[in-house]
């Protein structure tokens, strides 16, 4: 049961009762109906007073929802855990391997806000991270944007060794040459100066999260500093689309 249909079922109950308490008092449609209603049944009237007492006073189905949220949520983030723990396996094979705390494991959701209200952009629901470097750095990308703008954008899965490409585009001129001749996509959709931002993240993979109903609804996106042909293999990937899959059935709800 969702929050917010919890919450609408107690206010609903908590108004006919309150309803039926008021109409009570003032004889409401007439006196002789509520004689009839409550002759030989004195309890139907200590039932609305209870009725009123519990669900304004316990809010019943809202507690009942949050507690089963509490558990969903622990039973997700267990999930989580695990597939990034084989992630995490995957990448020490590199060479030289990849440090445990640097392999960073972001869930994207989409949001609108007046500055994009129809298309929106992707907002970071949640980010595993074994180390406390490197930082996470503010980023709301729109479709298109970043590797995880491209998984948007495509709605398939996208890998970039971003190490080999600043290895090539070293300065602004030879940037936009390369951006103006292969396109936008071909840099993730970013100006040079928000290259320069995300260069120290060499090797990106992103996976779309789909909803009931098959559309993206935001995606799972893996960065470490190197390392992008070792962990781009089947391993890796079925880890990663196993844990795309199992987030889809929430609909992204318990994260």
């Amino acid at each position: 049961m969702r929050s917010l249909t919890a919450k609408l079922m107690d206010r609903s109950i908590l108004l006919v009762a309150t309803i039926g308490m008021v109409a009570r008092q003032y004889d409401f449609p007439s006196k002789k109906v509520w004689t009839d209603a409550l002759d030989d049944r004195p309890y139907a009237l200590l039932g609305l007073i209870c009725v009123i007492g519990i669900f304004g006073a316990f809010t019943p189905f809202q507690s009942y929802a949050g507690r089963k949220k509490v558990e969903r949520r622990s039973a997700v983030r267990q999930q989580v855990l695990t597939h990034f723990g084989k992630m995490l396996a995957v990448a020490r094979q590199a060479q030289p391997p990849i440090e445990t705390g640097d392999l960073g494991l972001h869930i994207w959701r989409i949001r609108r806000s007046f500055r994009h209200p129809l298309h929106g952009y992707l907002q970071r629901a949640a980010t595993y991270r074994l180390g406390s470097t490197p930082t996470t750095r503010s980023f709301a990308p729109t479709k298109g944007v970043g590797v995880v703008g491209l998984c948007w954008k495509r709605n398939e899965e996208v890998s970039i060794d971003v190490q080999e490409l600043a290895s090539r585009l070293t300065d602004q001129a030879t940037f936009d040459a390369h951006r103006e001749q292969a396109g936008a996509d071909a840099v993730m959709g970013f100006t040079w100066t928000e290259f320069q931002r995300v260069a120290h993240r060499g090797a990106v993979f992103a996976s779309p999260i789909r909803g009931g109903g098959g559309d993206f609804i935001g995606c799972v996106s893996i960065d470490a500093r190197h390392g992008h042909d070792s962990m781009n293999v089947d391993d890796f990937w079925h880890e990663v689309n196993s844990l795309c899959s199992r987030l889809g059935h929430d609909d992204l709800d318990h994260l």
